[in-house]
């Protein structure tokens, strides 16, 4: 069995170094306050110092990059860290998986597929384009092997509040209260399941078929917030819930003041129109399909 360093303990990270124990690997993973999942080596680290990254990754056959920094810091906390991932990569000769997201192909007509351009004017969608970028010329160049996954919003066991099928649509439905919105209710979305973009980071380290260019996980066909609902709670033999959208002039003008908040004027393309993601790649190439929506909804409500 080999060594994987998984850097990060949010909502992935927790999810790869499990599934990467019970496979038996040498796992350490890595975060700014040491914590992380039993069974794994947990070391308290700074990503964006090189000489300690590239310490800990010695012998390493995979990096996982699963650091996902508050979106209104993308800016200044992105490009020390992924230098030192690619420092670290080069070092090790670990093969370099990167997390990444939807954000730098921008609004898209139709499903997205991984050849689509990283056409994105959104200077920190940008920085997301420019890290797999360098990482895809240093492949190309013999200095590492990189690949890069990519999921849409994710739901599951584990997920945060910065979940939109996280805490803040979960409490209120298991409570029989209105749930409260911030995007449309009826617009077809992809929701990725977070063990299912787990299962395609660790496939995607360990098969050269996978290196040297970018993955969507496995994802299920498009659900609206309505039919993920409903779906939800069927599976607790619940009434329908409720929703309300907040009307968005509020949600802007609470963005004045909370940063996070500002930020959704960015990514409102992503809700108030259709928004696909096209897995067949992965699926036709490595055989592994997206879990079953209400099996996953099972266990992300523990059912």
């Amino acid at each position: 069995m080999g060594k994987h360093v998984v850097v990060g303990a949010g909502q992935v990270g927790p999810h790869v170094a499990r599934k990467l124990i019970e496979q038996g690997h040498d796992v350490v993973v890595v975060t700014r306050s040491g914590s992380g999942p039993e069974g794994a080596t947990r070391i308290a680290a700074d990503v964006t110092d090189s000489a300690r990254m590239i310490e800990i990754s010695k012998g390493a056959d995979a990096i996982y990059n699963c650091v996902n920094p508050k979106y209104h810091r993308w800016l200044t906390d992105w490009p020390p860290m992924a230098a030192s991932f690619m420092a670290a990569a080069e070092a090790s000769g670990a093969v370099l998986v990167a997390l990444g997201n939807l954000y730098p192909y921008g609004p898209v007509r139709g499903p997205m597929t991984e050849d689509l351009p990283l056409a994105s004017t959104n200077p920190k969608a940008q920085i997301r384009a420019k890290m797999w970028n360098d990482m895809l010329a240093a492949h190309k160049a013999g200095r590492i092997r990189a690949v890069e996954v990519r999921g849409s919003d994710y739901f599951g066991p584990g997920t945060t509040d910065q979940s939109y099928l996280g805490d803040r649509f979960l409490v209120p439905l298991k409570a029989g209260k209105t749930v409260q919105l911030v995007w449309p209710a009826d617009i077809p979305h992809s929701w990725t399941y977070l063990p299912d973009v787990a299962e395609a980071l660790v496939v995607a380290a360990a098969d050269e078929r996978a290196w040297g260019r970018p993955w969507h996980v496995p994802t299920s066909e498009p659900q609206t917030f309505r039919q993920m609902g409903a779906r939800m709670a069927a599976v607790l033999g619940r009434p329908e819930p409720k929703l309300a959208q907040l009307p968005w002039p509020v949600v802007r003008a609470v963005g004045l003041f909370n940063p996070m908040i500002g930020e959704l004027r960015h990514i409102r393309y992503q809700f108030v129109a259709p928004y696909e993601v096209d897995s067949s790649a992965f699926t036709a190439t490595f055989g592994v399909r997206p879990t079953p929506m209400d099996e996953a909804l099972r266990t992300t409500l523990g059912a």
